[in-house]
Formats: structure tokens, sequence, C-alpha cells
């Protein structure tokens, strides 16, 4: 149950269940030219698109985000090939990890599995029946892409408390 809403000096105002602020999750789809971005709402029940944003900007953007935002963690899809082995954007992702973490260590940045996120992205644009000028959009695939990790490691997390609570 929410209990009230707290005002900071640099956050604004944000939600708290028993006095705890709830903040926010954002996944990053780590593309080349692109990068598509999305986030949780402040209960981390629902994961919605958040943009795509040139990867050239993405630093900047995200801390500014950040400075708006109670944002509790950052996942980071990790692009990997069918059979496991690292992908050519591997080493862009891990530097912009490394840089993240030395600038912003208060909201930690996790790798998780993006294997299929773009196949599936067109094929919930298809579902949607989106036409065919929008499905080449690349910025929305990134996007929807970006909602798709997000939702997935949601999954896994709430998965991970069911089992440990089974045992309990």
């Amino acid at each position: 149950m929410i209990s009230c809403v707290a005002p900071t000096p640099t956050l604004g105002y944000f939600i708290t269940r028993n006095n705890i602020a709830l903040a926010r999750i954002l996944s990053i789809d780590y593309g080349r030219k692109r990068t598509g971005l999305a986030v949780t709402d402040p209960l981390q029940i629902i994961a919605s698109g958040l943009a795509t944003v040139s990867t050239s900007e993405l630093f900047d953007w995200l801390k500014n985000y950040a400075e708006r935002e109670q944002v509790e963690l950052m996942v980071i899809g990790e692009p990997r090939q069918m059979d496991g082995t690292p992908s050519e954007n591997l080493a862009r992702v891990q530097q912009f990890v490394n840089r993240w973490r030395k600038a912003m260590p208060s909201i930690p940045i996790e790798f998780y599995d993006e294997r299929f996120t773009s196949a599936i992205a067109h094929q919930a644009m298809l579902d949607g029946g989106l036409r065919k000028k929008a499905r080449q959009n690349k910025a929305l695939v990134d996007e929807i892409s970006a909602t798709i990790l997000l939702e997935d490691y949601m999954r896994s997390q709430k998965n991970k408390l069911s089992k440990y609570t089974e045992r309990t």
C-alpha cells in the first residue's frame, strides 16, 4: 500500500511505500547508432517504452533522466551470438557500462541476455497491425526491444522470488 508522496530537493516528488522510496528500473537496448530505452512505473509493475536516443548522446541523456526520476537499477542488453559467444557490439556495451559505473556508482547496471528481442519486437509490430512503413522505423524497433528486454528481466526476477519463497 502506498503511504505518501514525499518531496525531495533534487528529485521533486516521489512515491513511497512504508517510507521507502519506490524507484524505476530502466532498460537499455544499446546499438552502434541508436539506443532504445524502456522504464518501469515506480511500483515496478509495468514496463513501457521510453525513448530512442542517439548512442552518442546516451550517457548525458541518462544522467539527466536519473536526476529527474528515481532509478533503482539499469538493465542493459548483453549482446551474444546464438551459441553464447560475444557479438561484435559487446565491447562497446562493456565500455559504456564501465563508464557508467565510474560516473554513477549509486545506480547499478546489470547485463541481461538480449537474444531474440529484435525478432520478438518485429513480431509484436506485425501482431499489432502496424503498416510496413511503421515496421521499418528502426527507432521504434529499438524502443520495443528495450521494453521486451525489461519485461523479460522483470519476469526472471519474479520467477527467482517465487522459487525462493517456495523453498522457505
